[in-house]
C-alpha cells in the first residue's frame, strides 16, 4: 500500500500562486508514476499533471496547465508538488494526489492509490 497525504490548498486570488504538495509514504518502491488531478463540483475528475517516479522524471500535463503549473518531484523527501502560478478561477477545484503502479497517464482509473484531496479556490 501507498498512503498519500496532500496540503498546500486554500483560497487567493487569480493571478497568485499556490504550491500544493503531496507526501508519500509505505510501498514508494513500487510507484511508477505520481499525477494531480482535479474535480470542480459538478463535474468528473480531470488530469492535471503527471511525473514518472522512479525514472527521469518526464511530465506530462493537460493543455489548459501547460506554462503555468509545474509537476516536480523529491525523492529524498518523497514528496511530488504542483507548482500553479497565474491562477484562474477556473482553476478552482478539489486536487488529488495519485500514485500509479504501471502509467504517467491521464487516465484516472490506472491510479492505484489517492490522497484525500486539498480544496484549491480562486476568487475573481
Amino acid at each position: 500500500q501507498v498512503q498519500l497525504v496532500e496540503s498546500g490548498g486554500g483560497l487567493v486570488q487569480a493571478g497568485d500562486s499556490l504550491r500544493l504538495s503531496c507526501a508519500a509514504s509505505g510501498r514508494i518502491f513500487s510507484v511508477y508514476a505520481m499525477g494531480w488531478f482535479r474535480q470542480a463540483p459538478g463535474k468528473g475528475r480531470e488530469f492535471v499533471a503527471a511525473v514518472r517516479w522512479n525514472y527521469a522524471p518526464t511530465t506530462y500535463y493537460t493543455d489548459s496547465v501547460k506554462g503555468r503549473f509545474t509537476i516536480s518531484r523529491d525523492n529524498a523527501k518523497s514528496t511530488v508538488y504542483l507548482q500553479m502560478n497565474s491562477l484562474k478561477p477556473e482553476d478552482t477545484a478539489a486536487y488529488y494526489c495519485a500514485a500509479s503502479k504501471t502509467s504517467a497517464s491521464s487516465d484516472s482509473s490506472l491510479y492505484d492509490y489517492w490522497g484525500q484531496g486539498t480544496q484549491v479556490t480562486i476568487s475573481s
